[in-house]
């Protein structure tokens, strides 16, 4: 960027943020960034030992090929999955408030997150496909936060996004409040690819 540009995208940057000061995504705070060095300590990321297949943190290290006892009983029909942050009460607060508000101001960050949390998948990965909503819902919401995600993490990682890659077949009822056994059978057959993508995707790494 031509430095009198870069210049004046500063000014323009400090100004909003007089205006409309950058909030934390956890606190709500004023905080001069997406998150405070105070709040950023509450989150707890998923490191070290977990399962090769799921993601899930284990207290035990057993090795590169380590698979959980829920995996090894019924293993998935997908390869691999990760995840960024333990899903708790303070996890919770900028991942529902980009899911059902649509704050945007974290969305470069939390796509980082994941990024991280998938780097190994993602260089293997040919491309990022967001899950879609029912478009009753999209009406009602005005966004897919998946979609948003994926074109975050498309733009950090260089990997290509296709967003109409999948379909929703019918709608589901919100996976709010359901055990894991529910939103499983929640999304039985709620998916499929669609049919101008079926040859763009075969044999491919999404």
């Amino acid at each position: 960027m031509h430095p009198f540009l870069l210049r004046a995208k500063q000014i323009q940057d400090q100004a909003l943020n007089m205006i409309w000061p950058v909030r934390s995504l956890v606190s709500g705070k004023p905080s001069g960034g997406v998150l405070s060095v105070e709040d950023f300590t509450r989150l707890t990321f998923i490191t070290g030992a977990m399962c090769q297949k799921c993601g899930t943190p284990q207290e035990l290290d057993l090795g590169p090929d380590m698979l959980c006892a829920a995996c090894i009983a019924r293993p998935p029909v997908w390869a691999s999955a990760r995840a960024a942050l333990i899903y708790d009460d303070i996890s919770r607060i900028p991942i529902l408030g980009l899911k059902w508000a649509g704050h945007r101001h974290g969305l470069k960050t939390m796509a980082g997150w994941m990024v991280g949390a998938g780097y190994d998948s993602l260089a293997q990965t040919d491309y990022i496909v967001p899950v879609p909503l029912h478009y009753r819902r999209l009406v009602r919401r005005g966004f897919n936060q998946a979609g948003w995600l994926a074109g975050a993490i498309a733009h950090l990682s260089g990997r290509p996004v296709k967003q109409a890659g999948l379909i929703r077949k019918r709608a589901t009822k919100s996976q709010s409040g359901l055990s894991a056994r529910q939103r499983k059978r929640n999304l039985v057959r709620a998916f499929e690819v669609r049919p101008s993508h079926k040859t763009i995707f075969e044999g491919k790494t999404i």
